[in-house]
Order: structure tokens, then sequence, then C-alpha cells
């Protein structure tokens, strides 16, 4: 992808050169946000004074996104960029390096401590799987790189939260309490989640199996949950091997774990398979990493989607 990205981008600029970003007449800070994370952590922490944009369009894969000559020139002109930083979103730093951002950058994963990806006891590893950071080989309990999906956590949503709203309010000095305190009390909001989470499995110990990928590294850790999962969080595919089927069939059935989790845009083929033959049931987890259309227009948020994952879970797993 970014082979070709590389190859394209003089056309995508040339075609780019050709057309003119439409000029704000609201005076209000311009934000481009990559993933729906940043874009829900930006909307909170600017409030009515700044227009937000979400570069992908909703249901779109980040992985093997392509911009458009209007996604690069909203990405050179806007006051503040936020993208994720890691493998998913490689293509921007591509776009980066070849025009001149009149604004600045945040990257996500700079805003919190990195945990590595792990392959865990009967996981799928991916042929050929690669992240840009160093790596090891896959095996049982092996890592894979660092794991970009930093916002899993509430915790770590809390603070991208407050460094959004410290950019911003170094970028407009004249209302820099106000981001300041929108983005504080989203944080709040957030950490009184995280508090529930806490809670939640502080008293429930069942592993939670994944018969999908497993994007959700921070989310375990914050908490200590044991989980098992078909993929690692940035695998692709959508066929595991039988010995993988297999596996987690089984832990199911022997630890009488009472839900089968699968993602949001996920067929969760897999996942009903595994369900089916162990006796229980399935279950979506949002990690928010996307949202339909029509969540979009619903008003969801990152907080409200976490929250009804919080119920799911009491519902299934107590």
């Amino acid at each position: 992808m970014k082979r070709l990205l590389l190859l394209l981008l003089p056309v995508l600029l040339l075609t780019a050169c050709g057309q003119t970003a439409p000029t704000p007449e609201t005076g209000r800070l311009q934000i481009v946000t990559t993933v729906f994370p940043a874009y829900d952590f930006a909307r909170a922490a600017a409030g009515e004074l700044a227009d937000v944009t979400l570069l992908l369009p909703p249901g779109t894969e980040s992985h093997s996104y392509e911009p458009t000559p209007a996604d690069i020139l909203a990405v050179r002109d806007c006051d503040l960029f936020i993208y994720l930083g890691g493998e998913s979103d490689a293509w921007v730093e591509t776009i980066l390096s070849a025009i001149e951002p009149r604004g600045e950058q945040l990257r996500m994963i700079d805003c919190v401590p990195l945990l590595e990806e792990e392959t865990v006891e009967g996981m799928q590893a991916e042929i050929g799987h690669n992240h840009e950071e160093e790596h090891h080989d896959h095996g049982e309990g092996k890592v894979t790189g660092l794991d970009e999906h930093v916002w899993t956590a509430p915790a770590n949503a809390a603070a991208i939260t407050l460094a959004v709203g410290e950019c911003l309010a170094e970028l407009d000095a004249d209302h820099a309490e106000t981001y300041r305190t929108c983005a504080s009390d989203y944080a709040e909001k957030l950490k009184a989640l995280d508090g529930e989470f806490a809670a939640f499995f502080g008293t429930e110990r069942k592993p939670m199996v994944f018969g999908d990928r497993f994007p959700l590294r921070y989310f375990a850790a914050a908490y200590d949950l044991e989980y098992y999962a078909a993929f690692p969080g940035c695998g692709t595919q959508t066929e595991p091997s039988a010995a993988t089927i297999a596996f987690l069939t089984e832990k199911v059935r022997r630890e009488q774990i009472p839900v089968v989790w699968y993602i949001e845009f996920s067929n969760h083929l897999v996942a009903d398979s595994i369900a089916e033959a162990a006796g229980t049931e399935t279950a979506m987890f949002h990690t928010c990493h996307n949202v339909s259309p029509q969540e979009l227009e619903d008003g969801a948020t990152y907080l409200s989607l976490m929250k009804g994952n919080l119920e799911t879970l009491r519902k299934y797993m107590k």
C-alpha cells in the first residue's frame, strides 16, 4: 500500500493543485481526523469552537484506505491533523512527507505508553504479518510489535482527549481555558467509565474469547483480563485453522464461558461456529475503531459505545 501510494502521490498532488480547499467562514479552528476515536475526542475537546472532520467515511477499512486529492488538501490546510500513527494509517506518513502541512499534527500513539501486540495461546498467527516497528517471531506468548489500538482502554482515551485539548489551547490562546475545560469534562466521564469497568472485572474473572481479531490489547491490560482470540489485532485473515477453531471451542466448553465475542463490521462466522459447537451465544464488542453511517448520524460517541459494551458484558457474563 505504501509503495503504491508513493507512485500515485505525484498524480494526486497534481490533481489537488487544480482544486481549491474550501475557505471556512466560521472563524473556528479546522480539525481533521482519520479515525472515529480521534474524531470523537477532538469534537469533545473543541466544543463549539472548532469544525471537526472525519476523513475516512464511516465503515471504511483504514488499512486499505486510498486518500483522494480532497483528502490531501484537507490534511495540508487544516489547523490540527489528528491520526493514529500506527500501521493502519501508515499512508498518512507518506502524505505528510510529500506536502507541507500548514497546521500541527498529533499522533494518538504519542499520547500514552505503548504495549506490544502479542500472539496468545491458540491464536492464528498471520502469514507475512509485519509491522514497521521492530518485530519478533510469532508463537505462543510472543510479541509481534507495538500495538496501535491505544484508545481501547478508557483511561487512555481520557489521556488522549486531554492531549487534544492542550493542542487546541496552544493553537487558540483566546479560548484556551474553554478547550481545557471541555477536554477535562469528557476525560472525567471516561475515567468514571474506567472505574465501572474495573469494578465489573473485579468480580467477573472468566476469560473473554473472541472468534475474531483482537484489537483490545490495551483494554485487556487495563483490567488484567485473560483473553483468547482467533487472530491478532491487525490480522487481516478471515479463515482460522481447524486447530484454532478447535482450541477456542474447547476453551469455551471446558470453562463454561457464556459468550463468544466478535467485533464491529465482522461477519462473525467464526464466532458463530465456535458458539454453536460449544453450545453458547455470541455478542458484539465494539472496539470504537469505526462506526456505521447510521451510528454516526445517531450521535454515537466513544463514551456511548463503550457504555454499551459494559451493558453487554453485564448481560452475558454475570
